[in-house]
């Protein structure tokens, strides 16, 4: 005999398998860049126009630089999470695979160069 309810049967197993802990990162990410956006524009836009050297003075300090480092870090992981619900959504059979593994590394990569041009500008 099983004690399970029909509800526990069914816990996880909706379309896709993890709906609510997807949604869960993505409302996490956007939270989070609803705070760090504007103070990425704050901070980004305080040196605009400016002469390199100016610019790399400005990125060496630690808050600037961890503000656009976490900035474009967060928004490419939104991206590449919100990308690949887009595609499961809307791209059949194998090229939903394909599709998934390329915009996941297009993400990330763009991620890692940001992460490689900030540390390169910070550490001048």
């Amino acid at each position: 005999m099983v004690f399970m309810t029909d509800r526990k049967r069914v816990m996880g197993l909706g379309a896709s398998g993890s709906g609510t802990t997807h949604h869960w990162n993505q409302t996490l990410l956007s939270a989070a860049l609803i705070i760090l956006v504007p103070l990425f524009l704050f901070t980004f836009g305080a040196i605009i126009g400016a002469p390199y050297q100016e610019v790399v003075a400005y990125y060496s300090r630690p808050w600037p630089a961890l503000i656009a480092l976490l900035t474009l870090t967060v928004g490419w992981v939104h991206f590449a999470k919100g990308v690949q619900v887009l595609i499961e959504d809307y791209v059949p059979g194998i090229a939903r695979k394909v599709a998934i593994i390329a915009t996941t590394c297009l993400s990330y990569g763009a991620a890692l160069a940001c992460v490689y041009a900030l540390a390169r500008l910070a550490l001048q």
